[in-house]
């Protein structure tokens, strides 16, 4: 019998409608391979089911929980990127309540959405079990609480009930040795053939989005940004690392073992230390492995001296949030910098021959129809390779989440709500607008983003005319919006 059995959930139908078929990534679930992998080093059985690449139901998960009959179900609520970890919990429900139709297998939840409302998520979910905060301690303590019938009640960050009474222990402190908690992952448990990189990550060869792979270098974000959760399992800002070399051991695990060429570095912050981002750049260039890479920077992080060594090491794409064009929209927030800037260093890593992918949020607090459309403007002037157009939402564990239930404003009546392309979208109302107003205005300035001849040209250019076609192919399809009235 399997001692732990983790659940990668995922509904790409419901999160992203008819994206998910063929557009979206598939992304291995790195936290949980990796462990998969400290738990097995620790003793213990383990097997991963990824529903959310196999794509496949509730109902169909729990028939294969079943017959690998595990002691401990692990149901790890992550995603593509932190805010994807809210929008995955209405499968996630359905999953649980499925697997506890079936058997008495005792089910934990975590994840970032479980470690930001671990109340709720026990009080709403059919679970016996949350985790509140980071996820490899509290694991290992359970499963041997499990094995040999010993209390709960030394199980760090565990809620649970008691009779009918919900309790909590202290959440565990955060682990400091990365490489020991957050090791290599256990690729050998992952359907490596099912996952495919992001269409705009291989504009370069569009047909080779597979095999893919996704992996953390560090932890955590150090800046305060009021609309990102992901500092929510870690209780406030801090970035921890994992070794340079540990990281480069396994890029090359990926790409001799698995053919990997494509890989996306997760870290909500990438480029920041030097010391760490450049050790692995000099590492990658030693190894000259041809990976395909991308990475998250920010505006103010970005040092042209770093970038053609960059280039060299595989790093062709890096996303940046530049969020809005509107200076007191940046600033209210706490993203501070100036449009010179952001034009400025756009550039300088277009000339390094770096592509960049412009992260752009209407309905911050302070937008307006004229704010929001500054920074429609900026995309178009900037025309970076590609460009994610959001709407300002209060993901849990945001301090806008803490602000919208101060204030009383609407938030999503399910989970998928929170989802970006769902059709039941509920984004934050700002100061002066509508919430559907921000959802029309973010779906026409994609269309005109994409639709535009400038960009489309651009891309021709740089990708071929298969890129160009590519992208006209998408905006033939609008997204359908339930507050809009579709």
């Amino acid at each position: 019998m399997v001692d732990i059995l983790f659940i990668n959930p995922g509904d790409r139908k419901a999160v992203f409608q008819d994206l998910g078929k063929d557009l979206t990534a598939i992304e291995p679930p790195f936290q949980i391979a990796s462990y998969a992998a400290y738990l097995r080093e620790e003793g213990h059985s383990v097997a991963i089911l990824d529903a959310n690449a196999q794509n496949i139901s509730p109902e169909e998960t729990a028939e294969q929980v079943k017959e690998i009959k595990p002691l401990l179900v692990a149901i790890i609520v992550y995603g593509n990127q932190p805010s994807a970890s809210t929008q995955n919990m209405l499968i996630s429900g359905k999953i649980a309540k499925a697997i506890k139709s079936e058997s008495d297998t005792k089910v934990v939840m975590g994840g970032l959405h479980p470690s930001a409302l671990p109340k709720r998520t026990l009080q709403e979910e059919e679970v016996d079990f949350v985790i509140e905060g980071e996820e490899q301690i509290p694991l290992n303590s359970l499963l041997f609480a499990l094995k040999e019938k010993k209390s709960l009640a030394d199980v760090p960050g565990l809620w649970y009930r008691e009779d009918e009474k919900l309790l909590h222990n202290q959440k565990p402190p955060l682990i400091e040795d990365l490489d020991k908690y957050l090791p290599m992952a256990a690729w050998d448990l992952l359907p490596m053939q099912k996952y495919r990189a992001h269409n705009w990550h291989c504009f370069d060869s569009i047909e080779e989005r597979s095999p893919y792979g996704a992996i953390y270098t560090s932890l955590g974000c150090p800046y305060k940004c009021t609309f990102c959760c992901i500092n929510a399992p870690f209780g406030g800002s801090s970035i921890r690392y994992r070794t340079p070399e540990l990281v480069v051991e396994e890029m090359e695990l990926l790409s001799t073992k698995y053919g990997v060429k494509n890989i996306k570095i997760i870290d909500e912050m990438f480029v920041l230390d030097e010391r760490h981002y450049m050790k692995i750049v000099d590492l990658l260039i030693e190894k000259d492995l041809g990976l395909n890479i991308w990475a998250y920077a920010r505006v103010d992080t970005v040092h042209e001296k770093t970038l053609s060594k960059m280039k060299q090491a595989g790093f062709n794409w890096l996303a940046l949030g530049i969020e809005s064009a509107n200076a007191d929209v940046r600033d209210g927030a706490s993203k501070k910098m100036r449009v010179d800037d952001i034009k400025s260093v756009v550039r300088t890593i277009q000339d390094a021959g770096i592509r960049v992918i412009g992260n752009y949020i209407f309905g911050l607090p302070d937008d307006t129809k004229e704010s929001m459309q500054e920074t429609l403007d900026m995309a178009k002037e900037l025309n970076c390779e590609f460009g994610n157009f959001y709407c300002a939402m209060a993901y849990p564990g945001s301090q806008l989440y803490n602000i919208a239930l101060e204030e009383g404003w609407k938030l999503p009546d399910e989970w998928t709500g929170y989802s970006q392309h769902s059709y039941n979208i509920q984004p934050l109302p700002s100061k002066t607008l509508l919430a559907k107003e921000i959802v029309a205005f973010r779906d026409n300035a994609f269309h005109e983003y994409n639709e535009n001849p400038h960009y489309l040209e651009m891309l021709e250019k740089e990708f071929g005319v298969e890129v160009r076609e590519h992208i006209e192919s998408i905006t033939k399809t609008r997204l359908k919006r339930k507050i809009l009235g579709d």
